[in-house]
């Protein structure tokens, strides 16, 4: 992996530690003697896929006037409408879909995210 190149997803972490353990030259060499590829790549893309480290997009100034508001309302219980925006807004922001439920600390999980993302992109 590229020096100072984020991971995308967990294949990326395992190369990293292999290669500052040495397991991946030591692996390499035995690919290069015996002449069986490692199948290390393949290996490293398919946990990215499977496992990928969510990278946010931007909020929408549409969103981020609704997270304002928000925010600085009482969040202790959330009806099906708000239930509804924060759904499309964390798709818009993580690209994964989210349902609706009466599951509070999901709600609470999904909204601290939220939140993350709204602090870092107003300060």
């Amino acid at each position: 992996m590229a020096r100072g190149r984020k991971p995308k997803g967990f294949g990326d972490t395992i190369e990293k530690i292999t290669e500052a353990t040495g397991i991946k030259a030591v692996v390499e060499t035995i690919s290069e003697v015996t002449g069986i590829d490692c199948g290390c790549e393949a290996r490293k893309e398919a946990l990215n896929k499977l496992f990928p480290y969510k990278k946010p997009e931007c909020i929408t100034d549409e969103d981020n006037e609704y997270l304002s508001e928000l925010f600085k309302s009482s969040l202790n219980q959330l009806s099906i409408k708000q239930q509804t925006r924060i759904t499309e807004i964390y798709f818009n922001v993580f690209k994964v879909k989210i349902q609706p439920s009466n599951c509070g600390s999901c709600w609470r999980d999904r909204i601290n995210e939220l939140k993350k993302v709204y602090t870092t992109q107003n300060a």
